[in-house]
């Protein structure tokens, strides 16, 4: 689908984009490869959300529907019952690259309408998120920020557990000990060596979630 197809199809407008863009950009911090999908009422409010990344090699408008179609049920039912839809499905897409249209825009372009159409929702806006900005496609309307990198001036949700800073700060012969006599007053097993493991918890860092899903209802 290509940019003049999709201004001239009568997609609604948002209500106030800047805002709507900020919001969904603080609950989700897309970085380059990040889509959102998000759904409003009938009075523009967000209810719901899911960002996923898309496999590298779904470049084709079927996949991508495919995958839209499986966050929305995920997130939200269906109004397939409704003799009008009276809610909006609008996409985010983060990438690298010169702001304006692409043919892979073109191609999640024609993946919302029919997702948005399978699941009983309104075709809403598609939003392009680049380094140098924000920028409602078709319309006309747009901003500096948030941009492609303002995912690293959000809070870091990657670190799941850090270590005590006292077992940090305390000499190695001091953990092993204590390491020891926790164990032996919880009843557990001390017989291995304090070799064969480290001597204090270590850090686990998650990796980025695919799939990060909110809810304001």
């Amino acid at each position: 689908m290509d940019l003049e197809v999709w201004a001239a199809s009568g997609i609604p407008l948002l209500r106030d984009p800047r805002e709507f863009v900020l919001e969904l950009h603080q609950r989700h911090l897309p970085q380059p490869g990040i889509v959102v999908v998000a759904v409003l009422d009938a009075l523009h409010h967000l209810v719901a959300s899911a960002s996923f990344t898309p496999w590298p090699h779904d470049t084709d408008g079927w996949q991508h529907r495919n995958a839209l179609l499986t966050y929305l049920r995920r997130i939200i039912p269906h109004d397939l019952r409704l003799a009008e839809p009276t809610r909006t499905a609008v996409l985010l897409r983060c990438r690298d690259g010169a702001p304006g249209w692409t043919e892979q825009d073109g191609a999640w372009m024609w993946a919302l309408r029919d997702a948005s159409a399978l699941h009983g929702l309104r075709c809403g806006a598609y939003i392009g998120l680049t380094p140098a900005g924000w920028q409602v496609l078709g319309d006309g309307r747009g901003g500096r920020k948030p941009h492609a990198g303002s995912w690293a001036d959000g809070p870091v949700h990657t670190v799941t557990e850090l270590p005590p800073r006292s077992a940090l700060e305390a000499p190695r012969g001091q953990r092993t000990r204590r390491l020891t006599a926790d164990r032996a007053t919880h009843g557990e097993d001390t017989a291995r060596s304090p070799q064969s493991e480290p001597p204090w918890a270590q850090a686990r860092v998650a990796a980025a979630e695919p799939t990060r899903r909110t809810g304001t209802r």
